[in-house]
C-alpha cells in the first residue's frame, strides 16, 4: 500500500545536539501511531519538520507521493497535514466558536475578512457542528480565557479538522488532563476525528493511553528511530524500556 507520508533521510541538527539522525518511516493510510521517547528524543522536530515549522538539514518528506519538503506550514496545511500542538494555539479573548470561525475562514480560499457577513452563519454553524463531536457545543460562547486547559486542547484538536486532513498529527493530546480523565479524554479524540482523519500520529508519553489507542508505535532516542511495530511488541523491547519506558529488564 503506497504510504500517505513518506521520509526519508531526516537529519536536523542545533549546534552539537542530534535532533533527528537519518530518520527513515513510512505511514499507510489508516494507521494510528504513537510516537514516544524521553524529553529531547526527537518527536517534536519530526513533527515540525513534517509540517514545515523546521526545514530539515537534509532528506525528503513526500505526502502521497508529492515532496513537501521547505513548504510553508499554511502550504503543507492546504495540501493535507493539520496538527495540534502541546500549548494550545488559541486566541484566548475569544469565544470557542469565533476560533473555529477564525480556522474555517482562514481555511478557505478568499481572503480572512471580519467585515463580510457572507457565509457568516454557515461558518458559525460549522463551527458549533465541530465543537460538538467533542461533546463541547454548550462552551461555544465562552471565551478561552474562561475554560480548562484540557477543554483548550480539545478545541485546538478540533481546529486542525477543518480542513479535513489526510494526515493529522497531534503533539501530547492528553497531557494536561487528569488521570481519571484520560481514557475518557482520548476516546472522545479518536471518536471525533474518525470522520475527517483517517490517519493519525500522536506525540504521547503516557504508555496506557500508546497501548490502548495505538496500531503502531515509533520509539525516538536521540534523534533516531529506537523502535517500529506493534505496542505490544516495542514496549517491551529492552532498548525502549532502558531509554524510554524506564524498565529494567
Amino acid at each position: 500500500m503506497k504510504p500517505v507520508l513518506s521520509v526519508r533521510g531526516l537529519d536536523k541538527r542545533f549546534g552539537a545536539v542530534v535532533a533527528a539522525d537519518a530518520l527513515t518511516l513510512d505511514i499507510p493510510v489508516g494507521q494510528k501511531v504513537s510516537l514516544i521517547g524521553a524529553n529531547g528524543a526527537g518527536k517534536t522536530t519530526f513533527v515540525n519538520m513534517v509540517t514545515g515549522y523546521l526545514a530539515p538539514d537534509k532528506g525528503s518528506i513526500a505526502l502521497d507521493g508529492l515532496d513537501i519538503g521547505g513548504r510553508s506550514p499554511r502550504n503543507v496545511a492546504k495540501l493535507g497535514i493539520s496538527r495540534s500542538f502541546q500549548i494550545p494555539q488559541l486566541f484566548i479573548e475569544l469565544t470557542a466558536a469565533e476560533n473555529l470561525t477564525v480556522a474555517i475562514s482562514g481555511a478557505g480560499t478568499r481572503a480572512l475578512s471580519f467585515q463580510s457577513p457572507a457565509g457568516a452563519q454557515e461558518r458559525h454553524d460549522k463551527a458549533v457542528e465541530l465543537l460538538r463531536r467533542f461533546g463541547l457545543a454548550d462552551l461555544a460562547d465562552r471565551p478561552i480565557s474562561e475554560l480548562a486547559g484540557g477543554v483548550r486542547k480539545l478545541i485546538d484538536i478540533s481546529m486542525a479538522l477543518v480542513r479535513r486532513p489526510k494526515l493529522l498529527l497531534l503533539d501530547e493530546p492528553t497531557s494536561g488532563v487528569s488521570a481519571e480523565e484520560k481514557f475518557a479524554t482520548m476516546d472522545r479524540v479518536i471518536h471525533a476525528v474518525a470522520p475527517d482523519a483517517s490517519t493519525v500520529v500522536f506525540v504521547e508519553h503516557d504508555m496506557e493511553i500508546v497501548n490502548r489507542y495505538a496500531d503502531r508505535v515509533v520509539a525516538f532516542y536521540q534523534g533516531r528511530i529506537l523502535a517500529d511495530g506493534e505496542p505490544a511488541h516495542v514496549l517491551k523491547d529492552k532498548e525502549v524500556r532502558r531509554y524510554v519506558t524506564g524498565g529494567t529488564q
